[in-house]
């Protein structure tokens, strides 16, 4: 939101206003990602790689973040202080992914 002084010293607010009909287009695309997570889980993927399943359904609930990010909660049209805190939230969460899944792929999975 920015500040801008009119013509008799007034203060008007100018922000970024969206179309309804991009909410609306982000929406289906979230209910999309939301039916391809569902088909996803239904399909044994671990018969390809260890721990597939595990990854689609990361990189899904990764997309489906970022439409709510940026256009939800209007990132998209925010300053570049704002776009770098955000950036720096995912490098942390790329870090966190990336030690908890090479935790469970060195895991012995042995049962006694």
């Amino acid at each position: 939101m920015t500040a801008i002084s009119g013509f008799f010293g007034e203060v008007r607010v100018s922000e970024h206003i969206v179309s309804p009909k991009l909410y609306i287009l982000i929406f289906a695309a979230l209910m999309v990602l939301t039916g391809t997570t569902y088909f996803a889980a239904q399909v044994d993927l671990n018969q390809y790689f260890a721990a597939l399943n595990i990854i689609v359904a990361l990189v899904i609930a990764t997309c489906k973040a970022i439409l709510v990010i940026l256009f939800f909660m209007h990132a998209k049209y925010s300053s570049k202080r704002t776009k770098l805190i955000i950036i720096s939230g995912f490098f942390w969460l790329a870090i966190m992914l990336s030690l908890t899944l090479g935790d469970y792929a060195s895991r012995s999975w042995d049962v006694h």
